[in-house]
């Protein structure tokens, strides 16, 4: 056989070949169709009329906010209180590593 006439049979076997399968697009699918909770999310948020930050804030509305909120207020108690000793010791010359 020669070169021009595999050339041709090549051309004719892709040419005649299925197309290619749809990619399964799991994640895309899932992200796309997630449910859009936003509405409900919306209506804790805006419960009991608007300008009201003083007395009950946004960010403790929804269940679970306390204890982040607490996490968030020892950290950052726990790291003030850590520069004050280290202000001190620096300060003062005491905790010094000696030579």
């Amino acid at each position: 056989m020669s070169l021009a006439a595999s050339r041709i049979l090549a051309t004719k076997a892709i040419a005649r070949r299925a197309p290619a399968q749809q990619q399964k697009r799991g994640i895309v699918d899932y992200l796309t169709n997630y449910p859009d909770r936003v509405p409900e999310m919306k209506k804790i948020q805006c419960a009991g009329g608007t300008l009201q930050g003083e007395k009950n804030p946004s960010w403790l509305k929804q269940p679970g906010d306390k204890m982040w909120a607490g996490a968030a207020l020892a950290l950052g108690t726990i790291g003030v209180v850590r520069v004050g000793i280290a202000m001190y010791r620096l300060a003062t010359g005491k905790g010094k590593i000696e030579d």
